[in-house]
Parts: C-alpha cells; structure tokens; sequence
C-alpha cells in the first residue's frame, strides 16, 4: 500500500469528488478553508481554483446536471457551476430555521439530495463540543427534485456521512459521535424503517461515499478516545464543563489515517486499509474525513491537513 499526499493552496480539504468524464477525468475536487473549490489534476501537479462559495465548503456530490453540490458548513446546500464559477443557494433553512452544521450529502439519478446538518445548536467550529456534548440533534433531510424539504430522521449523533445504494433500495448515514452506521431503507417492504447497520467501529465515522466497487466506503477521523466515552455518557452539566476543560484534560482525536469498505446490504466489513504508518513527520497527513474510491485508488480529504492524499492499495 503507498499513501501519496498532495499539498494543496488552503487548508482542511475536507472532501474529495473524482471527476470521471469529461475533459478533467481523472481530477479531483476539494474545499478548503477560505472558501474555495479546487480542482486538482490526478498527479496533483496542476490546482485551479474554480470558485468560492463563500462560506466553507464540507461535502461534495455530482448532481445530475454536471454541477457540483456542495454542503456549505455555514451557507447550506449550495451548486456550484465548476466552469463558469456561478454559485446557486439550494437550501439554507429548514422550518424557517438556518441550518447549523450542513455537512455531506448523497445524490440520486433524479436529483433529490439527501444531506446531513450535524447538530442544532453547535456549528463546524464548535466540532469538539457537539462530540463531547452528545446532543442528538442531528438531522437526516431530503431536497427533492421541486425544492420539497423533509427530515428524513431526526436524534442522529452528530449526522455525518451520508452513502446511497446505486439501485436506490436503501442508504446509510454515519454518526459519528456514537462510532456507527446507519441504514435507512428507501424501498421494498421495509421502506422506512431504520437500522444500526455497523456499530462500535474502530474510530469516529466522518464522509462516506459508494466506490466504484459498488462498496460503502467510510472515513474514519480518529480512533475512538475513551475519555471521550466517558464524558458522553457523563450529566448534561458535566459534559458542558469538559468542553472548557484545559487542553490536556479535554479529550482530543488521535492522529490516523484509516478508512473502511462495508458492504451496503449486509454490513460486512470488505475492506480495512490503515496507513497511519505511512503518514509521517511533523506536518503529517491526518484526520481524514473525506474518502472516495474510483478503480482502484482511494482519495483522501481531511478537515486539517493542508494537503489531500490518495491510497494505491495492492
């Protein structure tokens, strides 16, 4: 296995979307800090800057008409003309209330976009207090194709990363302060029903994406700290208080550089690439929160490092 990590002009490219036709195949796009959308060519040897949402870009999905939809932490769902640089607002509230923490997102053949807002009441830079507060107020939504708002699922632990079935039967969303997966089923017979599909993963789950392989590929950001554990579990008050903790006594993420393969339908662990190892010296790549498999090779996001990677696994 070699991890490849290519610097990039801002940081925490947080996610990754291949581009897989087109005159740009082979390139990756990425959101960074200031605003902008990155396009970065395969080898990471050319990065053109081809818009600026404004806001902070989280996670990225193609929509059908060739535009990129981009989960704007503090602007909503946004699509993004990558040629022309034209920035279009999808959603920003929800029932008349901004959305906090707009985060990932999947995209059916039709159009309709099902997105994560994390948390109610703790925004993307308050990431560490939603995970030590354990609020259970993230959501799951759906945008169908007329503009049509739902909350899909509501008390998810801090929604996340979001994956669709190619035949569309079913999805998963990860959350991440709860170390799991869900499964939430779209058609037969138990269409609306909503399951753990994986639990007591190894690390936080952050982006999810369905690879090319058909599989659902799942970032994990850190391993899972026990002190953290024990705050959550912790009163209200208490948990509160560890938020203001000085710094050795609050609990933080571990530097990793992992992610999974399930598979959708079953839950079955595939695929279990760490490559911490790999990742060395000071300014490492780490904490990675977007992943995407395409034929083969693993692109890599993360909210910090200023650079993105990808995973040539044998």
């Amino acid at each position: 296995m070699r991890l490849t990590v290519h610097p990039v002009p801002g940081v925490g490219p947080e996610d990754v979307l291949v581009t897989t036709a087109g005159p740009h195949e082979g390139s990756v796009l990425v959101g960074v800090d200031d605003g902008s959308l990155l396009r970065v060519s395969s080898d990471g040897s050319r990065i053109t800057r081809v818009a600026d949402t404004g806001g902070r870009p989280l996670g990225l999905e193609w929509l059908p008409d060739g535009r990129v939809l981009v989960c704007d932490s503090t602007r909503g769902l946004l699509a993004v003309d990558a040629a022309s640089g034209a920035v279009e607002p999808l959603v920003s509230t929800v029932d008349g209330r901004a959305m906090r923490f707009c985060n990932n997102a999947a995209v059916a053949a039709d159009g309709t976009i099902w997105f994560t807002d994390s948390s109610l009441h703790h925004g993307r830079e308050q990431w560490e207090e939603e995970m030590a507060q354990d609020t259970r107020t993230g959501r799951l939504l759906r945008r169908d194709p007329d503009g049509t708002l739902a909350v899909v699922l509501d008390d998810l632990g801090f929604a996340n990363g979001v994956a669709l079935d190619p035949a569309g039967a079913w999805l998963t969303v990860n959350e991440t302060s709860a170390a799991r997966i869900r499964r939430h089923h779209l058609a037969g017979p138990r269409a609306g029903s909503t399951e753990v599909l994986v639990d007591g993963l190894p690390g936080y789950p952050d982006n999810a994406s369905v690879g090319s392989d058909g599989l659902v590929w799942v970032a994990l950001a850190s391993p899972v700290v026990g002190l953290l554990g024990l705050v959550q579990r912790a009163p209200l008050a208490m948990r509160r208080l560890a938020t203001r903790a000085p710094g050795p006594l609050k609990p933080s993420p571990g530097r990793t550089v992992h992610v999974q393969a399930y598979d959708g339908a079953t839950g079955a662990l595939v695929h279990d690439l760490d490559a911490t190892r790999l990742a060395t010296g000071d300014a490492a790549f780490h904490f990675v929160t977007g992943v995407r498999e395409h034929e083969g090779r693993v692109w890599l996001g993360s909210l910090e490092a200023p650079a993105l990677a990808v995973l040539d696994a044998d």
